[in-house]
């Protein structure tokens, strides 16, 4: 999972970089306080995106996969 906050009135900016960066198979979310959340299978994330964009450099975590008890053998 990759997360950022956009610079104040940069956005739609921010997201339109994103979407280009971000794996195809990726999942792009944002939301009401201007962070953008790409969240890939792949464990991949976009980068660091162009200067300006962002108020703060962005953070990524690793996460692995957790079965639900019905699909545990």
């Amino acid at each position: 999972m990759w997360e950022v906050v956009a610079a104040p009135g940069r956005l739609s900016e921010l997201l339109d970089w994103v979407l280009g960066a971000a794996a195809p198979g990726a999942a792009v979310y944002r939301s009401a306080d201007d962070r953008v959340v790409v969240v890939d299978p792949g464990g991949g994330d976009p980068g660091a995106p162009p200067p300006g964009l962002a108020a703060r450099d962005p953070h990524a975590w690793d996460f692995t996969p957790v079965p639900r008890p019905a699909d545990r053998g």
